[in-house]
């Protein structure tokens, strides 16, 4: 086909393998069923799991119920499913070898895992999608991991996968009227042809493919819980079986020049009706197709604007970053002076000063009026002796008068 599209990295060989096959390819051509591959992966894994014993060993252990066959590919209960993966998950890798402890629900989710991507990647498994993938506890990324869990633990039992055997039956050969019973290959080649030649020009939409089959796979999953037991009487069917039996014969009479020639035709039919549905196919992906890469050109523009957008980031991160130091700096500085301004220890320190000055002054003029008084007290003292030292020269009258 020419509409190729690449699986997400880690599902490549889950589209590719079959029971007993590994995983090889990393690119696949995909066809309208793509979108309901993880249901064919979901019932592998369902018949890998019973090969495991898992009802016995885990199941009825932790009191669980059994998934049904869709159950990891269909979203139910995001919680439970997420709870019944971890839980496999963990049994599955103890199945394969290696020493998992079994999580709890309580447990950190992105733990549990990044644990569990660890030891698939340690199986040699690729494992490159966001881990957020298996949060939901559904989808094919689900899928794929337990499928690979479920291949590593046969391979750790020893399992292998072998071809079918089909045991020999012979029938008893009945005279039968060559004209009214035997069916010849012409007779059935030409039947089979004019059907597939019918049904040719008749085609499906894919999204009327898509509701059918959902609608197929939800009836098959109800009718078969509803059938519990069969009601035919086993003599009945016996009978049934012996009447119809002879018309069931079918002769084939070897021609192998016709056989080759017509095989050689309906080879060449069918691979002109497989390019004309391919043709048809791709015309209604066409649209797709375009918004795919109509989406793939504003994503890369998108993320062109990103990284631009990102530098600017980046260069306004730093200029804030060297602000906010600056800004730290000045904080700092009047937080300090706010601190000097609002602190009364050097207003207190004049105060004292003030009031010692003026003790000091006080007892200084104390000590002046002493000393004036002193002062005052000598002069007068000097006064007194000098006006003594006066009288005591003066010559008395009677005494001049007598000489």
């Amino acid at each position: 086909m020419a509409a190729a599209v690449v699986m997400p990295s880690g599902l490549e060989d889950g589209v590719s393998r079959s029971r007993g096959e590994g995983a090889g390819e990393a690119v696949v051509e995909r066809g309208p069923g793509a979108a309901y591959h993880m249901f064919v992966v979901m019932e592998d894994l369902v018949e890998k799991l019973k090969l495991l014993r898992y009802e016995e060993d885990l199941l009825r252990k932790n009191n669980l119920k059994p998934p049904s066959r869709h159950y990891f590919a269909l979203p139910t209960n995001p919680g439970e499913q997420f709870y019944m993966f971890c839980t496999l998950a963990a049994w599955l890798i103890n199945k394969a070898g290696r020493p998992f402890e079994q999580p709890q629900e309580y447990d950190d989710p992105n733990a549990t895992i990044s644990n569990i991507l660890s030891e698939l990647r340690s199986f040699g498994r690729t494992a490159d999608f966001p881990p957020s993938k298996l949060k939901s506890g559904y989808g094919a990324h689900v899928c794929y991991v337990l499928d690979c869990l479920a291949e590593e633990a046969l391979k750790y039992i020893g399992f292998t996968w072998k071809r079918p055997t089909y045991p020999v039956e012979e029938l008893e050969e009945e005279t039968v009227a060559e004209d009214d019973a035997e069916l010849t290959l012409n007779k059935v080649d030409e039947e089979f042809v004019e059907e597939e030649t019918d049904n040719e020009e008749n085609f499906i939409d894919l999204s009327v493919l898509k509701a059918q089959t959902y609608r197929l796979d939800m009836n098959e999953s109800a009718k078969q819980e509803d059938i519990l037991e069969s009601t035919t009487d086993a003599a009945e069917w016996s009978l049934e079986v012996e009447r119809v039996l002879p018309q069931l014969k079918v002769t084939i009479r070897t021609d192998n020049k016709g056989f080759l020639d017509k095989l050689h035709n309906e080879i060449s039919r069918t691979l002109e009706k497989i390019g004309s549905r391919e043709k048809y196919i791709n015309n209604q992906l066409q649209h797709l197709i375009q918004e795919y890469r109509a989406a793939q050109a504003q994503l890369s523009e998108a993320r062109e604007r990103y990284q631009q957008g990102n530098g600017g980031v980046t260069e306004r991160t730093r200029l804030l970053s060297e602000v906010t130091e600056e800004l730290e700096k000045v904080k700092q500085e009047m937080e300090e002076k706010g601190s000097s301004m609002t602190d009364g220890a050097p207003l207190v320190k004049i105060k004292q000063s003030l009031t010692k000055l003026k003790q000091e002054t006080i007892q200084m003029d104390i000590r002046i009026g002493v000393v004036e008084h002193t002062l005052l007290q000598s002069k007068l003292k000097e006064k007194s002796n000098m006006t003594r030292d006066m009288h005591a020269t003066i010559i008395p009258e009677s005494a001049i008068g007598s000489y």
